[in-house]
């Protein structure tokens, strides 16, 4: 899986199983390397990207609101 993942979301339930998703797989490869923490970035109402960020400590997940 490649990352920056962008997510474009129907409704609520389907916004918090794929971010949850998305995370998932991106803290699988935070882990691996152990340099990266994760940042989830809100674009618009049903817009998000989840990145790993050398900006973001190992270890955490921080939230961006980007409109």
């Amino acid at each position: 899986m490649n990352f920056p993942l962008t997510l474009t979301v129907a409704d609520r339930e389907s916004m918090d199983s794929e971010l949850d998703a998305a995370v998932t797989a991106a803290k699988a490869h935070a882990l691996a390397g152990k340099r990266h923490g994760i940042l989830v970035t809100r674009h618009g109402v049903d817009k998000f990207t989840v990145a790993l960020s050398e900006a973001v400590p190992f270890g955490l997940t921080r939230e961006h609101q980007a409109w």
